[in-house]
């Protein structure tokens, strides 16, 4: 069976994908928050199912997220017309904020449980489901459940808060690997982070270790060579290795300029000068942000003021310059970002 697994942003939400890969390894993972990311999320995966055979069998599973009316009844629209025409689809939300209680009234797929996290709802729906998930869990992996569901649903009382605590901080602010650009790796980050922290749950003052040890617990996943660093160092070499493996997803072209396009990067000037100058067939540089505003970089192959300048009205130097794009509509999907820009540089004399 193939997973693929919608969850929210935070703590709860990556808590749950935590728990799915326990069986599912390599399923299809994806982050959203509210309203416009959860629908191009459910169309995107709408969208890569129908390039599945009709014989392999798919299961989504939504959780930490609650779907108003018609985002439920539009989702169980396209599960039934895509299963009658003969794929086989099951459908699987699992949730706890009570705004959903509507549609969870109507969908028989919607289930809806407000006395629980909805990390411990996931956790106790595999238990429940798959008799080898409790043996595929760590010792004491069922302490961090605790420890999200306590902080998540506000239990000042229960054992593990303040180690939950610790751990909603240390997850909203993994902020190293972009989230827009290279999801997986950012997903994979948090998860690092989380399963990092059961090393600590069961010590005394754990909470107060497992505090103390972030910014080495960071240290470590974004170390590819071994040879330490500062983190700002660490992050930016990382950085620059996740664009050069996957340049050619991210590669645009002005004329006979070829150039590099990022999302929601922010601060670009070390990477993208550590990447131009690393990448000599490559002559500029863009990061956009999802507001429309872009940065330009280049290393002397071409004057990006002027290219900023012909694209949005922008300006500024030879080598550095930013514009806005007025007409950019915000989205997470990287691909919607690329052909908004791409058709720009074609029309660009």
């Amino acid at each position: 069976m193939t997973l693929f697994h919608i969850s929210h942003t935070d703590l709860d939400g990556f808590g749950c994908q935590l728990i799915s890969k326990k069986i599912f390894p390599d399923a299809h993972f994806y982050n959203a928050n509210y309203g416009l990311e959860v629908k191009l999320t459910i169309k995107d995966v709408l969208s890569k199912i129908e390039s599945f055979s009709l014989d392999d069998d798919i299961l989504i599973l939504i959780t930490d997220l609650n779907l108003t009316t018609d985002e439920a009844k539009n989702l169980d629209k396209n599960i039934t017309k895509l299963n009658n025409n003969g794929y086989n689809i099951k459908l699987q939300l699992l949730d706890h904020h009570g705004t959903g209680q509507k549609s969870a009234d109507k969908f028989d797929w919607y289930y809806l449980d407000t006395s629980r996290s909805a990390t411990k709802i996931t956790y106790d729906y595999f238990c429940e489901n798959y008799e080898t998930f409790q043996e595929k869990c760590e010792e004491n992996f069922a302490d961090l459940i605790d420890a999200i569901n306590a902080i998540d649903i506000w239990l000042e009382n229960e054992k593990y808060f303040e180690f939950g605590k610790v751990c909603l901080t240390m997850v909203s602010k993994a902020y190293e690997v972009n989230n827009l650009l290279f999801a997986d790796k950012n997903r994979e980050y948090r998860h690092f982070l989380l399963s990092s922290a059961l090393k600590f749950i069961d010590k005394p003052n754990g909470h107060i270790l497992l505090d103390e040890n972030i910014y080495h617990l960071k240290k470590e996943y974004l170390n590819l060579t071994k040879i330490d660093n500062t983190i700002d160092n660490l992050s930016s070499s990382f950085l620059v290795k996740s664009l050069e493996n996957t340049k050619e997803d991210l590669t645009i072209f002005y004329k006979e300029h070829k150039g590099l396009l990022t999302y929601g990067l922010g601060s670009i000037s070390i990477p993208a000068n550590a990447f131009l100058k690393a990448n000599k067939d490559y002559d500029f540089f863009i990061d956009i942000s999802k507001r429309g505003r872009a940065g330009f970089r280049a290393d002397n192959n071409l004057d990006v003021s002027v290219l900023a300048q012909k694209l949005a009205g922008g300006g500024g130097h030879p080598n550095a310059s930013g514009a806005a794009f007025k007409d950019f509509k915000e989205t997470i999907l990287y691909n919607d970002v690329k052909k908004y820009i791409q058709t720009k540089l074609d029309g660009c004399s």
